[in-house]
């Protein structure tokens, strides 16, 4: 995403094709997103998730979220859903568009600018980079 930093760190790779960065849990092997940090991270081994999958529900933030919300400015909606990586999470996340959604369509992982900031979100997988 060039010069502009994450919102977080740990949550993607600086790859060309970034990936998120989740957990599976040590005993159960259930995946997590994002990766727990402190002591939790102890029963968490790192894994990539999968750069595509599946609209499973989404909405459009129409008001600005409370604080500490540190979002572009003025405040403009935006989608937001939950996207199913298959075999691994439901991730909620930003969606790169508002129309022509449908429930159960092809989404893929992009990284783009978010105020001052970068984050990742998700766009129908037909759509360019």
């Amino acid at each position: 995403m060039g010069t502009l930093s994450p919102i977080a760190p740990g949550l993607w790779t600086d790859e060309v094709e970034p990936q998120l960065i989740g957990g599976a849990h040590k005993d159960s092997g259930r995946i997590v997103f994002p990766m727990p940090d402190g002591d939790a991270a102890n029963a968490y081994d790192a894994v990539l998730l999968a750069r595509e999958g599946t609209l499973w529900s989404w909405t459009v933030q129409g008001f600005e979220p409370k604080a500490p919300y540190t979002g572009p400015k003025p405040f403009a909606p935006y989608g937001v859903g939950y996207v199913e990586l298959p075999g691994q999470v439901i991730v909620e996340t930003r969606l790169t568009v508002t129309s022509s959604l449908k429930i159960g369509m092809p989404m893929r992982l992009v990284i783009e600018p978010f105020g001052d900031r970068a984050t990742f979100a998700f766009a129908p997988a037909g759509d360019p980079a």
